[in-house]
């Protein structure tokens, strides 16, 4: 495959950069309990690759509290939620970065194809500073400017068109539903990793499998 058949490579950052999601898990866990509402990590399941806002929607439905405050009450927790996380993500460093991810990402930039980043979380540029990864993408998606959260395409789209990408001739590399979904949508060829993503064009259950040229191969099959 030569590097015209493959126009960009994006990737979700939670779960599949660095794995963050029990430090959201915590600061909602926080958050619920203030409020008098309980979740577990089953329940945080639901919460992966949907935005801040979508997330406290529905954690206020679960303790059937979603009447109960105005719209600048709800972003006034979701802000509380985000300081309670960045506190966390103190705790990040380049050690955190995934199994197997660097290499992925060093493989495919030697063939000159570009990676961008579509990531629904506005604290990925203090993430990737953690993780030393800063400078490694070509484009990172500004999620405050992302009007439709995933599973909509909008942030993929959006990658795309920042890279010069044709959809058509691109991946996207998720581990959540919604992502995956978001990927679909967009027209681009979809890498799942984790399980019951029966969506994705490509399927691995961690990061580790994540192997350069068997996504290709796969990739290319589905041309």
């Amino acid at each position: 495959m030569s590097k015209t058949d493959l126009d960009a490579v994006v990737f979700d950052l939670d779960g599949i950069i660095t794995d963050t999601a029990h430090y959201h898990f915590l600061a909602w866990k926080q958050l619920a309990a203030e409020l008098g509402i309980r979740i577990d990590e089953i329940f945080n399941e639901k919460l992966k690759g949907i935005s801040r806002m979508d997330s406290l929607e529905l954690i206020l439905q679960e303790g059937n509290r979603h009447n109960d405050f105005t719209l600048s009450e709800k972003e006034e927790l979701a802000k509380k939620k985000n300081l309670n996380y960045c506190v966390y993500l103190k705790e990040l460093t380049r050690e955190d970065v995934l199994p197997g991810i660097v290499e992925l990402i060093s493989n495919i930039k030697a063939e000159g194809v570009p990676i961008g980043l579509a990531s629904v979380s506005k604290n990925a540029p203090a993430v990737l500073k953690a993780l030393d990864l800063e400078d490694v993408f070509d484009y990172c998606v500004d999620a405050a400017k992302i009007k439709k959260s995933k599973p909509d395409p909008e942030i993929f789209l959006t990658a795309c068109e920042q890279l010069g990408a044709r959809p058509q001739h691109s991946i996207g590399i998720e581990d959540a539903e919604a992502g995956v979904d978001s990927i679909k949508s967009s027209g681009m060829f979809a890498v799942g990793v984790g399980t019951g993503l029966y969506r994705a064009d490509y399927m691995v259950k961690n990061t580790s499998e994540l192997h350069w040229n068997k996504i290709k191969k796969a990739y290319s099959s589905k041309k």
